[in-house]
């Protein structure tokens, strides 16, 4: 018999077995299917659910009025899923699946699959915006959410501990911060936290996730932190304290001073009307930077993150730069976010500065965009850099663990961007530079505030999980160098080797680093610049070494 599907978490809906939304005939009828199934299918009562829903009528009028609604239910999904006894009223567990018993099952196992794949069902509370205007129903509504409530919070939090021992400290950052999503008052929560930023050592976050509670108890009970959480506070402040400064890494003593000049801003619009903003800085040969996640030309230029790359890249090149659509300077009211807008926007851009043939260089998305320009038009791109890129978004990589965490990253995104506490994107720095400083982590928490809103943050990350150019791959006729860190957490390191055995003859550099942006005071830095600087001037090394021949 095909089996039908009934979600409860995060409200109601009801499915037929090839997956179509199926409509119940009355909210009552859903209401027995809920009552029925929160306790995975368990037998109830007929009196039970009668009280609940029809308490106000007289036993004979109640009981027709099950028996008609159990009718309709039947009636509705084409077949009985009921097991009716004289007393009692049961789901026959072969012909309805639903999330809420999917959950319950799943709680009582213990194994890391099966947590990651009960924290994926916590999409919200018990029947959300549910009500049948009924105080007893809503009374047992109540009771049911705030029970829910607490196995969502208690399986996150293990799911954490098990993240945490497989030894992927970002995951578990991300479960507990769903957990304090649900719950932002447990202080338990917020020391498991504290303690896994310490235990990773990034003790700023640690001393900044204190006040983010202190912040909340006080507000919401008028209360203050517990000793033990105190505790790991201070804890942080010693161990932040005692930390040795990062040492600057070696730098070859001939190389070029970095450049203060200022760079000049234009705008340029795409064939569908969006106005980019792109910028260039420095004298020499053209080099142009695809757009990545994320952008603003002018914070962007003074940060404690890019100038160093931006600054070194613009005393030797003509360095061109351009804020995407939806991000930084260019504009925010957009309809479309796809692969194909983003290649255009870089387009736009290219026509607009004047240029005729030049190197591109790709960081993150950007080597998708930069790979589906140099296929297009070969002709114009003399050579391409590619660092901590991919051929194929998150969600097009289709890894079932990569994808619940990216949704989770979503959730975040939606809930907790635009706020002016930087709790929620923390994780997002501690993903994408998890060796920075703190000065680089707040630079990289306000670059997330002032560079794009809240919904442009989720469409792009929705719109980028669906990249796919491992087709086009085989087609690059320019000379490729691929770049990517080793223990990169943003871009698996998996995703950088593919693209450089795919593309016919290209360089591949691993480097010993787990930021997806590399940092001035880290030793990779060093390689780093000057791998890219060779390559980009190997055509006038030739070109030097055929004049002297």
């Amino acid at each position: 018999m095909a089996r039908l599907r009934v979600n409860m978490l995060g409200g109601f809906a009801a499915f037929g077995p090839d997956g179509s939304p199926l409509a119940l005939p009355t909210r009552k009828a859903e209401a027995v299917l809920a009552l029925l199934l929160s306790r995975s299918g368990e037998a109830q009562p007929r009196e039970r659910l009668i009280g609940l829903l029809w308490g106000d009528r007289g036993d004979k009028q109640a009981r027709h009025s099950l028996s008609q609604t159990l009718t309709a239910i039947r009636g509705a999904i084409g077949n009985d899923p009921f097991i009716a006894e004289r007393e009692t009223l049961a789901i026959d567990p072969g012909t309805i699946d639903s999330d809420v018993v999917d959950l319950a099952a799943l709680a009582e196992r213990d194994d890391l699959e099966s947590l990651r794949a009960a924290a994926q069902l916590c999409r919200g509370p018990l029947l959300e915006g549910f009500r049948v205007h009924d105080a007893a129903f809503d009374e047992w509504l109540a009771q049911e959410r705030v029970r829910f409530h607490h196995l969502g919070i208690s399986l996150l939090t293990r799911l954490a501990v098990r993240e945490a021992a497989a030894g992927d400290a970002i995951a578990a950052i991300t479960a507990l911060e769903r957990a304090l999503a649900l719950d932002p008052l447990s202080e338990e929560v917020h020391r498991r936290l504290m303690r896994l930023h310490l235990d990773s050592g990034n003790y700023n976050a640690a001393i900044r996730h204190y006040r983010t509670c202190s912040e909340v108890l006080k507000r919401e009970l008028g209360t203050v932190p517990e000793p033990a959480t105190t505790a790991l506070y201070q804890e942080a402040r010693t161990r932040l304290k005692d930390a040795p400064a990062p040492a600057p890494a070696d730098v070859p003593t001939d190389r070029h001073p970095m450049s203060d000049e200022k760079q000049d801003i234009r705008f340029c619009t795409t064939a569908d009307g969006v106005r980019i903003a792109f910028a260039s800085a420095g004298k020499g040969p053209p080099l142009v930077k695809c757009a990545n996640w994320l952008n603003h030309l002018e914070f962007d230029w003074q940060s404690p993150v890019w100038r160093h790359l931006m600054r070194e890249l613009s005393s030797e090149f003509r360095l061109i730069r351009y804020d995407e659509r939806g991000n930084g300077l260019s504009d925010w009211k957009v309809d479309d976010f796809s692969y194909e807008a983003l290649v255009r926007d870089l387009e736009s851009v290219v026509d607009a500065a004047g240029l005729d043939r030049f190197p591109l260089l790709g960081i993150s998305q950007g080597c998708a965009v930069a790979i589906g320009y140099a296929v297009r038009h070969p002709e114009r791109v003399t050579r391409m850099v590619l660092h901590g890129g991919y051929a194929k978004g998150w969600r097009a990589r289709a890894n079932p663990s990569e994808i619940a965490r990216r949704e989770a990253m979503l959730t975040l995104v939606r809930e907790g961007w635009g706020q002016d506490n930087p709790a929620f994107r923390q994780i997002f720095t501690s993903w994408y530079i998890p060796d920075g400083s703190p000065e680089q982590w707040r630079w990289w928490n306000d670059l997330q505030r002032i560079s794009t809103s809240p919904e442009n943050a989720a469409r792009l990350m929705i719109d980028l999980g669906k990249i796919d150019v491992s087709h086009m791959l085989a087609q690059v006729s320019v000379p490729t160098l691929v770049l990517h860190s080793v223990n990169d957490a943003a871009v698996p390191f998996a995703a950088g080797r593919e693209l450089a055995s795919a593309i016919p003859g290209a360089r591949f550099l691993p480097l010993d680093s787990c930021n997806h942006v590399i940092l001035d005071h880290e030793p990779a830095w060093p390689r780093f610049l000057e791998e890219i600087r060779s390559f980009l001037h190997e055509d006038d090394k030739a070109g030097r070494r055929r004049s002297a021949g």
